[in-house]
């Protein structure tokens, strides 16, 4: 084996985890991909899906006994898998690897791990571990999290039948008639965009959408916190004080990282934003909605096989 990454070499313990409902099914079309991946990593193959409990459990379990673990799936299964990692007990925690098969895939994006399957296995042999931040959410873990209008679209997503960027597009639409939401919001240990630290600062802001990240993107190349980075120590916060149709309006230039700027933004190490039925996701997965959400960053939580440059 090419001993490029230094945890992988002939005695590592590697175990895969594939989603196969990730991407319409990609990987029940695609059968000679198990055969691939057993081929570059020899060990444990598990696909048998069934929620994201046995995902979570599946991962803890191995992380117990394992060098590398290798997810095969989207923002949603990268997320169980992080929780599973990071929830196994073990002090030397294992590295993970990423093959997107995900339609949206934000996370892998932003450690630059490629689209490509052949060229994300290649980068799992020969790449090497990088640690990075987390964000904590109510006792969960995530790489990007949002609270309000992307949020409700998450949510609203999983009760139409269309899958993937379709079905986010068509969720999109509440959006026009999503309220601005009062919240008080308290952050912790901080810089504002002057550069001034602070140790406490209180916002009462009308606010539309939050976005709290340690990734720049969202999914589909989404690059929603362009000033976020992966290992800071901080959270990455943009509050879009605006309404729905000029959110809307003015999306290309949101994709693109280019209206944020125009927008309230904060580092931070801690957060509490409380206001009334707040709809929240983390990693392209509903979170829920409540009225008081608390987050804070969980500094080099995680390694990740990838192809950042230190």
């Amino acid at each position: 084996m090419n001993k490029s990454n230094p945890l992988f070499t002939n005695e590592s313990k590697i175990a895969c985890i594939i989603n196969p409902k990730a991407a319409n099914l990609k990987w029940k079309r695609r059968r000679f991909l198990r055969r691939y991946l057993q081929k570059n990593f020899p060990g444990q193959i598990i696909d048998s899906h069934k929620d994201k409990t046995f995902t979570i459990e599946t991962a803890k379990k191995l992380s117990s006994s394992h060098d590398i673990i290798v997810v095969a799936g989207g923002d949603g299964t990268i997320a169980d898998v992080i929780h599973g990692i990071i929830t196994c007990g073990r002090a030397k925690k294992p590295a993970m690897g990423i093959i997107p098969l995900g339609s949206g895939n934000g996370c892998r994006k932003s450690v630059k791990v490629p689209r490509n399957i052949f060229s994300a296995v290649k980068l799992i042999k020969k790449g090497k571990p990088r640690e990075i931040d987390l964000i904590k959410i109510d006792g969960k873990t995530a790489c990007f999290v949002s609270i309000g209008a992307t949020g409700a679209v998450t949510i609203d997503k999983l009760r139409n039948p269309i899958h993937g960027l379709f079905g986010h597009l068509w969720a999109a639409k509440l959006m026009l008639k999503y309220p601005k939401k009062e919240v008080d919001v308290e952050l912790i240990d901080g810089i504002d965009d002057s550069g001034e630290q602070f140790s406490q600062k209180i916002l009462n802001l009308n606010v539309f959408d939050c976005i709290i990240n340690k990734t720049k993107h969202f999914g589909y190349s989404w690059r929603v916190a362009p000033l976020a980075k992966i290992d800071d120590g901080y959270l990455d916060i943009t509050f879009f004080e605006t309404k729905g149709w000029v959110y809307l309006l003015c999306f290309p230039l949101i994709y693109f990282g280019l209206f944020q700027k125009t927008q309230k933004h904060f580092k931070a190490k801690q957060m509490t934003i409380r206001g009334k039925d707040l709809a929240a996701q983390y990693n392209g997965e509903p979170f829920g909605v409540e009225d008081e959400i608390k987050l804070k960053v969980l500094p080099r939580a995680l390694k990740v096989i990838s192809s950042l440059n230190r």
